[in-house]
């Protein structure tokens, strides 16, 4: 329901202000720029889920050896205690826990193409133990929640783009990413946790939450010893060595349990294939909508209108030329890309601006697209309040970050 409206709302708003542009401005180019956007980002959707198959087969076979050699399992008992928490309807000890611990695990370091093959097969899993095949249950919505949080600790990506656009420091960004986006992790907790009555004063996840915020903050000052140059190769090399110990690993449990690791792998690899496919009209649909809101104008309408309110207010607009990232991060990972290195070429990688789009990126992952890609892949039609929750991480996330970007910069 919700998703039908916001499709609606993209096409409805897109088509007004292409109308007011063709008839009071003139603008005899907006309704041909429009349609051209459908058929550019329906090309788009296609391609991003056929770039995804190869990645899908090898995280899914890799996954497939870490079930039948029992790491998953093991990971599950370990995080039972904390997960049984906020996922309250899912078993204890489930084996699901581990798909979703590997999921966040990527995410945290950055690792998107490892993240997403993960995420959904524990979205498959979570849909096997949801009673309504159709609506989204609780525990779908809190894993997406933590998912379109975005909580990053080594933002690779981002650093490799500052560095290509000629910052001078372009790991200066790292701590302001942190901090954001462990408050948009957090509040994402706090407010899916309100609407699913998760009571969050329980010792556990108190002595959790408490232990994440003095991990993160031990992290920032570790971090802060290090040299400019030294913090991006440590943070790269550590995220990759990380990555293929848990390939290393999973065939290790495997051989330990005498499994045949190759026939495991290829097993899951074949649902990589399967999975791609199934997620592509969800995410047409998704992609086309947002094309057309931006072909429209409508974007640059909103950017300017808050602009104005800013300066209306009598408070310091600089901010506002960052925003376009913020507003594109929850509708497209690669329109955000985009709209931060435009940032950081109209303004400087090194400024205000720059940098401020920088955290944007980082701070928030791509609620729709992520929304669009799991739900869609176990046919989710009723999102309930995942899409609120998403969102209002998001804008945690957002306000965190232009807090933090005046703190710093």
């Amino acid at each position: 329901m919700v998703l039908n409206f916001i499709w609606i709302a993209f096409f409805g708003i897109a088509f007004v202000i292409a109308l007011v542009k063709l008839v009071f401005m003139g603008d005899a180019e907006v309704f041909p720029a429009i349609m051209n956007s459908t058929f550019e980002t329906s090309k788009t959707a296609f391609e991003i889920s056929l770039g995804l198959t190869g990645v899908l087969s090898l995280w899914l076979g890799i996954m497939k050896i870490g079930e039948k050699g029992g790491v998953v399992n093991v990971m599950a008992r370990l995080l039972s205690p904390v997960f049984c928490k906020l996922f309250p309807d899912i078993p204890r000890n489930h084996p699901v826990f581990g798909n979703i611990f590997m999921n966040l695990s990527a995410n945290m370091l950055g690792l998107d193409n490892a993240a997403t093959p993960l995420g959904l097969k524990a979205m498959e899993s979570l849909q096997e133990l949801n009673p309504k095949k159709d609506t989204a249950s609780n525990s779908m919505i809190m894993f997406l929640v933590l998912n379109t949080s975005g909580l990053t600790i080594i933002p690779v990506s981002i650093m490799v783009y500052r560095a290509q656009m000629g910052a001078a420091q372009p790991t200066d960004i790292f701590m302001p990413i942190l901090i954001a986006t462990f408050f948009s992790t957090l509040a994402g907790v706090i407010v899916t946790s309100l609407f699913q009555r998760i009571n969050l004063l329980q010792p556990v996840l108190l002595a959790t939450l408490g232990g994440m915020s003095l991990g993160v903050a031990a992290l920032i000052w570790g971090f802060s010893q290090l040299d400019n140059a030294t913090m991006g190769q440590v943070g790269t090399t550590s995220a990759n060595i990380l990555l293929f110990l848990v390939i290393i690993s999973f065939i290790a449990a495997g051989l330990r349990k005498r499994v045949n690791v190759y026939d495991a792998f290829v097993e899951g690899a074949k649902g990589g294939f399967e999975t791609a496919v199934r997620i592509i009209p969800y995410l047409v649909a998704v992609l086309v909508g947002i094309g057309v809101f931006r072909a429209s104008g409508a974007m640059d309408w909103l950017i300017e209108g808050v602009k104005w309110l800013v300066q209306q207010t009598g408070a310091d607009a600089e901010w506002v030329g960052a925003l376009p990232t913020a507003l594109m991060k929850p509708l497209s990972g690669s329109g955000a890309r985009g709209m931060m290195v435009d940032a950081m070429t109209t303004y400087g990688a090194d400024s205000f601006v720059g940098r401020l789009s920088c955290i944007f990126q980082g701070s928030t992952d791509t609620t729709f697209y992520i929304l669009a890609v799991y739900f869609g892949s176990v046919g989710i039609s009723r999102t309930r309040h995942a899409v609120a929750c998403g969102l209002l991480a998001d804008l945690a996330g957002i306000i965190a970050a232009i807090g933090i970007a005046y703190l710093f910069f």
